[in-house]
């Protein structure tokens, strides 16, 4: 039967502890003979073995057990001290079965008789082998413990976001009733900051529950909005040794993609840049336009000429070299000590799922520029309506609101008394069917979708027996609105987001009342 060929290796860096020249080609021959090809060290001492671990680097180790004021033994400890995986084979003509099984027991990966030379070879594959599947296992255990860190995050972030959301609201609808008093101007710059606050908040907790949650969705990502949220969820993270500057060049410019997956590519780039600048630097995120002809593309990408949108994440750090740059986006390749090798990667892989491209320039004591070039097919206009709540009042509408938490019910109250409506104040479902049944069916209904006692559906299912068949404006969490399919249909259900601004409260509640007057002009009855 012929020989099977060797699998080939890639070049390794074999460290030689061994004080006989003579015996160090013997051993080196085996190697030669199955073909493996290698650099190689030769040291006899420990102060040249621990200058080599730093310099020289080595995958494997092949050292003779006792030589002149140093020993293979101590070799070992040296080496388990910095590295638990590197593989370690005692080369010996001294070495008995009892010392054999000891240096396996303190970290040997095997050992080899120098009078029976020929099983090296196999044994450096095996070793080497070995070695890269314990460095992968432990990886993977690595990502998976980050995994299930990053799900823990979600969990908490959902369950704060909702906490979060019912404390903002009176800020936002507060604020909007104080700036009314213009006859003021302290109480009006007083709702104007207010205001100010709780959006800026709220745009945090979205941000942060986006970022922890990572869904993957297509959707129209406003330029402005991506870098302001990306900019809160990096306060705190930048030292003050580093200058972080915004230059954004249309902020209102907007595209196809996912808010969620640009932010960590954003995050990735400058949480690596500040790490590559411990003593400090300059920070800079800037964005522009660009028409990427056809001979940019590389030969592997594909060549898609056109307006792109270019991110650009800019440092005057150290720099890399081109040995660096040619292994930068390799899975698991990592130039930090406890670095998973994969955020350049998963970068790269965002922005290809954009159809963009991602580009970096860098090197030593130059700095390094990231660009990601995010196609621009369709120009999208912000439509983000103005904050103007004229033509917005009420005609003096009946309004039941159902409301559990008290400071929310109270300030819902009396900003739609302030525009007209006339509000009634529940704040439990028994209480507001009570209403009804002492005073009549409302006009419209808001309520909340969260309450506990007598939950959103089981009051709103209530209100339907009684009769209701007018407006309901529910208030939900994000992306959580009740399952509401085993009740009877309502024409004029609106479901919008917690925590509302009054704006879109108003807007809403006008949008009902004209929909339920189309309805009964409709209605032959």
């Amino acid at each position: 039967m012929p020989n099977r060929p060797r699998p080939t290796m890639p070049t390794i860096r074999v460290l030689q502890v061994e004080d006989s020249e003579l015996d160090a080609e013997l051993v080196l021959a085996e190697l030669d003979a199955d073909g493996i090809t290698y650099e190689v060290r030769l040291v006899d001492d420990e102060a040249r073995f621990i200058a080599a671990l730093d310099d020289f680097d080595p995958h494997i180790v092949l050292s003779d057990l006792s030589m002149p004021g140093f020993s293979g033994q101590r070799a070992l400890e040296l080496l388990r001290k910095r590295d638990e995986d590197l593989p370690f084979i005692f080369v010996s003509a001294t070495l008995g079965e009892e010392a054999a099984i000891e240096a396996l027991r303190n970290g040997a990966t095997d050992y080899i008789l120098k009078q029976n030379p020929a099983r090296l070879a196999s044994a450096v594959r095996r070793a080497m082998a070995e070695a890269d599947a314990r460095r992968t296992s432990r990886r993977s255990e690595a990502e998976l413990i980050r995994a299930q860190r990053f799900e823990s995050l979600a969990m908490l972030a959902g369950g704060l976001s909702h906490d979060l959301r019912n404390l903002l609201q009176p800020l936002l609808l507060a604020g909007d009733s104080l700036q009314d008093y213009q006859d003021d101007p302290r109480l009006a710059r007083l709702g104007k900051l207010v205001r100010d606050c709780g959006k800026r908040g709220l745009d945090m907790v979205q941000s942060m529950l986006s970022f922890a949650s990572g869904a993957r969705r297509a959707e129209q990502v406003r330029l402005g909005a991506l870098i302001n949220a990306f900019d809160l969820l990096m306060q705190g993270s930048v030292p003050r040794s580093v200058t972080m500057e915004l230059a954004i060049e249309d902020p209102e410019l907007s595209f196809e993609g996912n808010h969620t997956e640009l932010q960590q590519c954003l995050l990735n780039l400058c949480l690596n840049a500040i790490q590559a600048m411990p003593e400090g630097g300059k920070l800079r995120i800037e964005t522009s336009q660009k028409q990427l002809p056809e001979d940019f593309f590389l030969a592997e990408e594909q060549p898609r000429p056109g307006s792109y949108l270019c991110i650009s994440v800019v440092d005057n750090g150290p720099g890399m070299d081109q040995a660096v740059l040619e292994r930068l986006f390799e899975p698991f390749f990592t130039t930090k000590e406890a670095g998973t090798g994969l955020g350049l990667l998963s970068c790269q892989r965002i922005v290809a799922s954009h159809g963009g491209v991602m580009r970096v320039d860098s090197q030593p004591g130059r700095g390094t520029r990231f660009d990601l070039h995010i196609p621009l097919d369709e120009l999208v206009a912000d439509d983000t309506q103005l904050d103007s709540l004229e033509g917005l009042e009420g005609a003096a509408e009946r309004v039941l609101v159902v409301v559990e938490e008290a400071g929310q019910l109270s300030i819902l109250s009396d900003t739609l008394g302030a525009y007209g409506y006339q509000a009634h104040a529940s704040q439990s479902g028994t209480a507001a069917l009570q209403w009804i049944e002492a005073g009549g069916l409302p006009d419209l209904v808001v309520l909340d979708a969260d309450m506990n006692l007598f939950t959103g559906v089981r009051t709103l299912a209530a209100l339907i027996e009684h009769g209701y068949k007018r407006a309901v404006i529910l208030l939900a969490r994000p992306g959580e609105a009740p399952d509401l399919h085993e009740l009877p249909p309502l024409e004029h259900l609106y479901v919008i987001d917690k925590p509302v601004t009054t704006q879109v409260l108003l807007r809403t509640l006008r949008k009902a009342v004209r929909a339920v007057a189309d309805g009964s002009s409709k209605d032959p009855a």
